[in-house]
């Protein structure tokens, strides 16, 4: 057994059980360093970028001090953004598998407050969620943090950074003391270490080093007039060919502008910023997520909290006047092991913040010449799959094993050719290979014409369209 095993901890048989299946066999540092202080109590401050394996960390402490026969919120995960509330709530529930019947709910804004009520009602173990959506169920009178044990402030610096101190201060005076509080940050600047020192009780503080090898992580950055700024995209996409790519902008405007041009250049692109209602932001994730849609332009705040697996490249359109937004940025790619790629445009006015990037990671970049990519490029291609809303979900009692069989039963499909199955409240967005999609979509609604219509699953009909991109 090596010192980063999990075994090397004082977990329970089943939780270690669990976690063999689960493929986590070794700590990643943030891990090693920080569950023997979390699971002997301390408070903690942890300086981790995303993708870390900071989730695993926390919630295994959280797990550990629980107990499943009280059925009372005891642990509270407090998140930024939607997304990463519901990003960590999976891993939780994946990580409480082997814990018995645990019940990990998500409260978050951009839905109703009142089945959330009804489902605390019935009683939760943990809770994930966005301080807003917090603060209004303790002022309803729907949430009762008396009896928490693990308080976990999930990217506290973009919390901060998004205005939302008022509402963290308030759910921390609802919860007992005392208890344990897990502060995680990619950045711990001065200003968040004082606005956050009362409600931590002499923490440990581990950090792991936020920059990116070469040898993990290929950074090129190139010069570029303003004007050719989104040419040049296209040019680099073409050039490179990834599999999945997120483009960042610094502006809402140039993210829908540069979207716009791709999508005209032939590449399926979609832009992803603050101006989206929540139901086009979740659907055009389901499509970046299930390969639908190949570039997912997106401004930094929109950005935050997304956690793409496999992702080919990251392009930063305009350089981020931020060297830790840089940071952030390029470590979206190159995850789990995989090599990754992080391409930046930067125009001449730009120059100054290339070099606070340099002195921040004390190491030079290496500048590329536009003219050395290829002249003779392929065209773009489409995205690999498409995606088909059907307009049924989990209350239809629809569920992903339905969804496969129609498709490989009267679809006439292989299993290979059906993506990734998402399947929400009320739609359940599917991904088919885009050579056989439409004849599969033929078969289910009986030859009738493509577009909205109404397809069988199970014997049952449900209206279906293919989502544009």
């Amino acid at each position: 057994m090596t010192p980063l095993s999990f075994h090397s901890l004082p977990l329970s048989a089943p939780l270690l059980t669990n976690l063999t299946t689960l493929d986590y066999h070794q700590m990643t540092p943030i891990q090693a360093q920080s569950l023997p202080h979390v699971l002997a109590g301390r408070d903690l401050i942890a300086q981790a970028k995303t993708g870390s394996g900071k989730t695993a960390a926390f919630g295994i402490g959280m797990l550990h001090r629980l107990d499943p026969g009280r059925v009372v919120v005891q642990g509270l995960v407090l998140c930024p953004t939607r997304e990463l509330a519901d990003q960590v709530a999976n891993e939780v529930r994946r990580l409480a598998r082997g814990e018995g019947n645990i019940k990990v709910l998500t409260l978050t804004g951009g839905v109703s407050l009142r089945p959330q009520a009804a489902s605390l009602e019935h009683g939760a173990h943990i809770v994930v969620g966005t301080p807003g959506r917090i603060r209004d169920h303790l002022r309803r009178g729907t949430l009762d943090l008396r009896n928490v044990k693990t308080l976990v402030l999930d990217e506290a610096d973009r919390m901060t950074d998004m205005g939302f101190y008022d509402e963290i201060a308030d759910i921390v005076s609802a919860c007992p003391q005392p208890r344990q509080t897990l502060l995680f940050s990619a950045t711990y600047p001065d200003d968040i270490r004082r606005a956050t020192a009362t409600f931590l009780n002499d923490p440990i503080e581990v950090t792991v080093e936020a920059q990116h090898t070469g040898e993990q992580i290929e950074q090129r950055f190139y010069e570029v007039e303003a004007q050719g700024r989104d040419a040049a995209v296209g040019h680099l996409l073409k050039q490179f060919r990834p599999v999945s790519a997120l483009v960042f902008c610094n502006t809402k405007i140039h993210c829908r502008e540069l979207a716009e041009e791709l999508r005209a250049q032939g590449f399926s692109a979609l832009a992803l910023h603050g101006d989206l209602e929540q139901r086009e932001r979740d659907e055009i994730l389901v499509l970046f997520s299930n390969r639908s849609c190949s570039v997912l332009v997106a401004t930094d705040v929109a950005a935050r909290g997304l956690d793409i697996a496999q992702l080919g490249a990251v392009i930063n359109a305009d350089v981020s006047r931020d060297t830790e937004v840089h940071i952030h940025r390029v470590g979206r790619t190159g995850r789990a092991g995989e090599s990754g790629l992080a391409l930046t445009l930067c125009a001449p006015n730009e120059r100054k913040w290339v070099s606070l990037i340099e002195s921040y990671q004390n190491a030079p970049v290496q500048w590329f010449p536009l003219d050395e990519l290829d002249a003779a490029q392929t065209e773009a291609a489409p995205a690999p799959m498409v995606t088909l809303c059907i307009m049924g979900g989990k209350k239809d009692k629809l569920r992903p094993g339905d969804v496969l069989g129609a498709l490989t039963g009267d679809g006439g499909l292989d299993k290979e050719q059906v993506g990734k199955i998402n399947v929400f409240d009320f739609t359940t967005y599917v991904a088919l290979d885009r050579h056989v999609a439409g004849r599969a979509f033929e078969r289910l609604n009986g030859g009738k014409k493509l577009g909205r219509d109404v397809g069988s699953i199970k014997g049952r009909s449900f209206r279906m369209r293919f989502v544009e991109v």
